[in-house]
């Protein structure tokens, strides 16, 4: 009965839709502002949607090869841990359509190795704000929480030479020590630091340096996707190993995707190198840039 009663209104309220519609229309010409009418609504902007709609599958998007040069020694386990270690662990997510993660790891006797890649994709209930505006704001709310120090040019060297000796900053900067977006000396960014301590405490034997060398310091990349960065933290040398982990970030069209890699040797004398990790870790993004562009 319900569903008899259901029918017979509808012409009913067909009549009344049509109705205000053709109301709304002899207002308009009368030259009313255009909102008369019951049912005349203002148009409203619908923003564009996301380049994509799913995510790829992480623990299958990071091939055998890539995963043999990321995890030294994952090669010589045996049959059934290597093919465990190959498959990678799945993060657990209540969609993984817009959230999905894989974690892989190895150890040896030298050292250990971690891999983490993460995909979210970004999608905006905002009819002002489309998918891609929102993937933007919050990759850019990861790229300040990284607080990569600021770029140092040429140019700005070269100021500062003719300038000669500068007087200390008021809050404690070192003379000549580059900053972070926050105004922090960077090498505050290596964990376990002291801050105003002598950086010979900071550094382990062997070590040259808490912070990457010259032109692999955090930065953002030009060249990856629609936008990126990268990212590089020491441990503290305090700690009984000391590990480093490189990070990257990007974004393309509403999807960001970030891949952590973590070396940590077996020694506390030994420290692991930037550039090695930045360039696996820089090659891997590549891949998977190119996977969601294909």
């Amino acid at each position: 009965m319900r569903h008899k009663r259901y029918l017979a209104g509808a012409p009913l309220l067909a009549a009344v839709l049509l109705t205000g519609c053709t109301s709304g229309g002899d207002d308009a010409a009368g030259g009313d502002d255009g909102k008369s009418g019951a049912f005349a609504t203002s148009p409203a902007k619908t923003a564009e949607p996301g380049r994509y709609d799913t995510l790829l599958e992480p623990c299958t998007a990071v091939d055998q090869g890539t995963l043999d040069s990321l995890l030294p020694g994952i090669e010589e386990l045996p049959d059934e841990q290597r093919e465990k270690a190959y498959a990678g662990t799945s993060a657990i997510t209540f969609d993984t359509d817009r959230r999905a993660g894989c974690r892989w790891s190895s150890q040896s006797a030298d050292s250990a190795y971690r891999l983490h890649v993460d995909f979210e994709r970004a999608v905006s209930y905002d009819d002002a704000e489309s998918d891609d505006e929102l993937a933007a704001r919050l990759f850019l709310a990861k790229q300040v929480a990284a607080d990569l120090p600021e770029p140092v040019t040429d140019e700005g060297s070269d100021e500062e030479a003719d300038e000669g000796p500068q007087e200390p900053s008021g809050d404690g900067t070192a003379e000549g020590g580059s900053t972070g977006a926050s105004g922090k000396p960077s090498a505050t960014r290596s964990p376990g630091s002291a801050e105003g301590g002598d950086p010979e405490q900071d550094k382990p034997t062997g070590s040259p340096s808490s912070a990457p060398p010259e032109g692999l310091e955090p930065r953002v990349l030009d060249d990856l996707a629609d936008e990126a960065f990268l990212d590089d933290v020491l441990g503290s040398a305090e700690s009984a190993a000391r590990q480093r982990v490189v990070t990257v970030v990007f974004r393309t069209s509403n999807v960001l995707v970030t891949v952590e890699y973590t070396a940590q040797p077996a020694s506390v004398k030994e420290t692991p190198d930037s550039k090695e990790l930045q360039d696996r870790a820089r090659v891997l993004a590549g891949k998977l840039a190119e996977q969601f562009t294909e």
